[in-house]
């Protein structure tokens, strides 16, 4: 996905265009990353693939070294990916099985395998290497679209996801979709898929030394 002169970054496989926030002071793949709602169902994600996007997830930074996050990783077409379509939210209903793969995120809120739970910072943790997860996949010319809109509680009794961790998000991931996949998504999932990539302007939430005095870098 190659990024524009004017910080706009167009994939051709779905001739979309995204703004990139401050494109010029943000490096690859943070650049090029966004979250589709349409994905190439057709195109699986290997094995190997899959276990790269484990390894950069392991290797976030944590809390102690405590490591409290969990991950079960569901294909289409297998009972476990039918477990988490089936508790998925109304507004997920459409696009979240058009990803060839939908990996379910877990937080550690007890105690398992001489592991404590840090509190907030175990979530804290979580999204970092949920951040990492995502990025590797970025680098590796996949796409990923983190949710919540799914019934955490019965995806764990699905999985058997222990009582100790709190499934948190879903991760959907595949490769983008191209026109054709467009074109055969629902109407309010294809304006999602285009929707323009914005953020908030860092003078309305980073501040030099004063809360309230934006930075000037």
């Amino acid at each position: 996905m190659p990024a524009g002169h004017n910080g706009a970054v167009t994939d051709a496989a779905s001739s979309l265009s995204v703004t990139s926030p401050s494109a010029d002071l943000v490096a690859e793949p943070m650049r090029s990353r966004w979250s589709p709602a349409v994905f190439a169902t057709d195109r699986a994600v290997d094995d190997a693939t899959i276990g790269g996007l484990l390894a950069a997830a392991a290797w976030a930074p944590s809390t102690g070294n405590t490591q409290p996050w969990a991950y079960v990783v569901t294909r289409l077409g297998t009972a476990a990916y039918d477990v988490v379509v089936d508790a998925l939210s109304s507004g997920n209903r459409g696009w979240v099985p058009t990803a060839p793969v939908v990996i379910v995120g877990a937080v550690l809120v007890g105690e398992h395998e001489g592991r404590s739970s840090k509190g907030d910072y175990s979530y804290y943790d979580l999204g970092q290497s949920v951040a990492h997860l995502t990025l590797q996949a970025q680098a590796v010319g996949l796409h990923t679209h983190q949710f919540a809109g799914v019934d955490g509680a019965a995806v764990a009794e699905g999985l058997g996801v222990p009582d100790a961790f709190r499934v948190l998000v879903g991760i959907a991931v595949g490769y983008v979709g191209t026109d054709e996949h467009v074109a055969a998504a629902g109407e309010a999932d294809v304006a999602r898929h285009r929707k323009e990539r914005v953020r908030r302007a860092l003078a309305e939430s980073a501040y030099d030394g004063t809360w309230g005095v934006p930075f000037g870098g």
